[in-house]
């Protein structure tokens, strides 16, 4: 995801939003954001996700990717199928189970703040 296209999503976490792309030709909904429509080419709009969801599926990272994840170390990372259709990866508070209802909130790590699946 380049840093210009990012910029709306990164700027709705910020704000406590869920924002996601939809094809203004097609109706085709796509995540992560890209500049045209991954199915016809079209021009993507965002919306605003309700957040809601069910887990897809989990797993624990024990060896984060870089030092500022690693003072989280060990944390579990969630893929979450949400109601609008598309999947998203989040972080997850501890104990989901894979077919666990949540719902998308938000956390601050260093700058930004990132998604976290919780339960509904």
């Amino acid at each position: 995801m380049s840093d210009a296209i990012a910029a709306h999503f990164w700027a709705g976490c910020a704000a406590g939003e869920l924002r996601y792309q939809r094809c203004s030709a097609c109706g085709r909904v796509q995540f992560y954001p890209r500049a045209f429509c991954a199915g016809c080419g079209g021009a993507p709009r965002w919306e605003l996700s309700a957040g809601r969801g069910s887990v897809y599926t989990l797993t624990l990272v024990a060896r984060a990717p870089t030092a500022e994840f690693a003072t989280l170390a060990p944390y579990e990372i969630v893929l979450v199928d949400l109601d609008e259709g598309f999947r998203i990866m989040a972080h997850a508070e501890p104990g989901l189970a894979i077919g666990a209802r949540v719902r998308i909130g938000f956390y601050r790590l260093g700058e930004r703040m990132l998604p976290r699946a919780e339960r509904e």
